[in-house]
C-alpha cells in the first residue's frame, strides 16, 4: 500500500447515545406531521371520489354530443362532395378547414359519449329533444334533414352532380344554412351544458362558426351568388 493509502481512515463508530428531551420532541413533530399529511391525502381522494356523477343520458350534456356529432358529420360530408366538384383553391382550402375542423370535433364528443358510459344513439328521443326542440320543426324531419341547418338528401344529391362555379355557390349556400343551424345548437349547450370543457367547446363553435358564415358571404358575393 502507499503512503496516501495509508492515511486513509473511517471514522469509528459513534457512542450510541440516548436522544434527550429536545430531540424527542423534535421526533414526535415530525411523526405528527407526517400523520396529519396522511390524513390530509385521504380526505382529498375520498372527495374526489364523491365528486358528482357523469351526465345522464337524458342531459343536454349527453344529447349535444349526439345531435351535434350527427350534424358535424354531415359538414364533413359535404366537405368531401366539394372538393372532388372543384379545383377552386380558396373553397377547396375552406372545405378542407371545416372537414378536419369538424371531424376532430366529433371525435372528442363521441370520446366524450364513451368515456361517460352512454350510447351514441338514443332511441325513442327525436334530436334536439334536450333543447325543447323535436326534429326539424312540427312535422319532423324533412328527407333526411334530421336538424335545423341540416341539408336534405335531394340537396345532397344536387351537389354531387354540380361541378365548378355552381357546386361551389351550392356548397357555400348549404353550409352558410348548415353553420347557422349549428351555432343555433351550440348556443343551446353553452346555456345548458353543466360539464366546462364542453360547454367551452360549443362557445368556441359558435365564435368559428359566425366567423366563417361572413366569410362565405363574401366569397358568395365574389361569385355573383346573392
Amino acid at each position: 500500500m502507499t503512503g496516501d493509502e495509508d492515511d486513509l481512515t473511517f471514522p469509528a463508530p459513534a457512542q450510541a447515545r440516548r436522544p434527550n428531551r429536545t430531540q424527542w420532541a423534535a421526533v414526535t413533530a415530525v411523526a405528527l406531521a407526517l400523520l396529519f399529511a396522511g390524513g390530509a391525502v385521504t380526505v382529498a381522494s375520498a372527495e374526489r371520489e364523491e365528486a358528482p356523477g357523469t351526465p345522464s343520458t337524458a342531459s343536454a350534456d349527453a344529447g349535444f354530443a349526439r345531435d351535434m356529432s350527427v350534424h358535424h358529420q354531415q359538414a364533413v360530408e359535404m366537405s368531401f362532395i366539394v372538393r372532388d366538384r372543384t379545383q377552386d383553391e380558396e373553397v377547396r382550402r375552406l372545405a378542407y378547414d371545416i372537414a378536419n375542423t369538424q371531424a376532430n370535433q366529433r371525435g372528442m364528443m363521441l370520446g366524450w359519449l364513451d368515456l361517460w358510459e352512454l350510447p351514441k344513439v338514443q332511441s325513442g328521443v327525436e334530436p334536439m329533444a334536450w333543447m325543447g326542440m323535436g326534429g326539424s320543426g312540427d312535422t319532423g324531419p324533412l328527407d333526411g334533414a334530421l336538424m335545423p341547418g341540416m341539408a336534405t338528401n335531394a340537396q345532397l344529391d344536387e351537389l354531387r352532380k354540380a361541378s365548378g362555379r355552381e357546386a361551389e355557390i351550392l356548397y357555400l349556400k348549404l353550409m352558410t344554412e348548415h353553420h347557422r343551424g349549428g351555432v343555433h345548437m351550440a348556443q343551446g349547450c353553452v346555456q345548458k351544458c353543466s360539464v366546462d370543457i364542453e360547454r367551452n367547446l360549443a362557445q368556441g363553435m359558435v365564435d368559428a362558426q359566425e366567423s366563417e358564415i361572413l366569410l362565405m358571404a363574401n366569397m358568395l358575393k365574389k361569385r355573383g351568388a346573392a
